[in-house]
């Protein structure tokens, strides 16, 4: 069997990995779309959605890491072709931690629900959608810079977590206003303070994500650095 050959099957298992890994993405972006809808309309439908698509999930990051594993074990890969496999796995891992998310704004939503609570209670659930928006378009934005190993589109989402982490601190103070106000909102906003901290995780990961990217490509770990830091570090 040639070189040639063999790099081109290689080049042939790293492409269908990524797209594994594209649509494992996929699914939990949709996971959490559908699961702030659940919230949004206070549906147990939408929500019995979400959580049953955490096996798949799961089992979705169990399949790629097998494939990790015998690639690295049949091709022994070196520099940038290992990066980029040490780097899937960590993606996965996030991903599966966005589904995981996704599952507990669902069981979130489920307990409002059997609880009594009403979608008419005066609760700021639009500003929870909001900072649910900025962090899905944040995941959404990860996984094109990861299906394009952009290190520019990498930093933009870098910067715009500090955006989902002000909306939360600025969500925080709203909804310990809300129970200041009215006691009988006290149950289900520290609910709403679950959710608005799943969607915060949400974004982190997203970010965890673009730090990986800018691994594959410069081979640099930014992790742990200010934004500034880390535009300087992809250059």
């Amino acid at each position: 069997m040639t070189d040639k050959h063999l790099s081109t099957q290689f080049d042939h298992e790293l492409s269908d990995v990524s797209t594994h890994v594209l649509e494992m993405g996929g699914l939990v972006e949709s996971q959490v779309a559908q699961a702030m809808y659940a919230l949004a309309q206070f549906s147990s439908e939408t929500a019995g959605q979400v959580l049953s698509q955490e096996a798949r999930v799961n089992a979705m990051e169990v399949e790629i890491d097998r494939d990790l594993s015998m690639i690295i074990a049949r091709r022994q890969p070196t520099a940038r072709d290992l990066r980029l496999l040490i780097a899937i796995s960590k993606t996965i891992a996030n991903l599966e931690r966005v589904g995981d998310e996704a599952a507990r704004i669902a069981r979130t939503v489920q307990r409002l629900i059997n609880t009594g609570v009403s979608s008419r209670m005066r609760l700021p659930v639009g500003d929870v959608s909001f900072e649910a928006d900025l962090a899905i378009a944040s995941l959404r934005k990860a996984l094109d810079a990861f299906a394009r190993l952009d290190c520019d589109k990498a930093i933009e989402v870098i910067r715009q977590d500090n955006l989902i982490d002000q909306e939360f601190d600025g969500l925080m103070r709203k909804l310990i206003t809300y129970m200041m106000e009215d006691p009988r909102t006290i149950s289900a906003s520290i609910d709403l303070v679950f959710v608005a901290k799943a969607i915060e995780r949400v974004g982190d990961h997203a970010k965890n994500l673009a730090e990986q990217i800018i691994y594959i490509v410069k081979g640099t770990d930014v992790r742990h650095n200010p934004v500034e830091a880390i535009e300087t570090l992809a250059r």
